[in-house]
């Protein structure tokens, strides 16, 4: 797991070859969820949104693989 937060330079180091798959969650209203196996919901039962990328890493920076 990658958290979408930190203080730079800290953590695991992002290395030429690693694949992530990045799924940010937008929400309308809290972000506290309830999950069943694949499921996923907010608590509040407000509208969600949540999109998927996958990302590598390279020598260079990164290339996203998933089309927009």
């Amino acid at each position: 797991m990658v958290a979408n937060y930190g203080t730079p330079h800290k953590g695991m180091e992002l290395k030429p070859g690693m694949i992530f798959c990045i799924e940010p969650m937008i929400n309308q209203g809290r972000r506290a969820v309830t999950t069943r196996g694949w499921d996923v919901r907010t608590r509040d039962g407000k509208l969600s949104s949540r999109c998927e990328h996958m990302v590598l890493i390279t020598k260079t920076g990164n290339k996203v693989l998933t089309s927009h």
